[in-house]
């Protein structure tokens, strides 16, 4: 069964950093793109930035740029979201998800993880 797992979320106060990680399982997704998303309550979920399978092509949503820097490792099969100065509208469940890049381009994914909450105090 193939499955993505966050990690790396918690509770943070503004200003701070967290490292979010994203391993899957059941097969290897070195072919894939791969992106991580957000959904805060009772809003939308929305794509925050996504990587292409090398490791190029990256996406971010403006309002992270210049402060979230989304990498990946191929040979231990992992994604990271550095997340710096975080602020209180980040607070969120952030997802992992792969598909090719035009399906994360479009907000849609082949497989999801089940989230690690962020939460961002003032």
């Amino acid at each position: 069964q193939v499955q993505l797992v966050e990690s790396g979320g918690g509770l943070v106060q503004a200003g701070g950093s967290l490292r979010l990680s994203c391993v899957p399982s059941g097969r290897t997704f070195s072919s894939y793109a791969m992106g991580w998303f957000r959904q805060a309550p009772g809003k939308e979920r929305e794509s925050v930035a996504h990587i292409g399978p090398s490791g190029g092509n990256t996406y971010y949503v403006d309002s992270v740029k210049g402060r979230f820097t989304i990498s990946r490792d191929n040979a231990k099969n992992t994604v990271y979201l550095q997340m710096n100065n975080l602020k209180p509208e980040d607070t969120a469940v952030y997802y992992c998800a792969a598909a090719p890049v035009w399906k994360l381009e479009i907000g849609r994914g082949d497989y999801w993880g089940k989230g690690t909450l962020v939460t961002v105090s003032s």
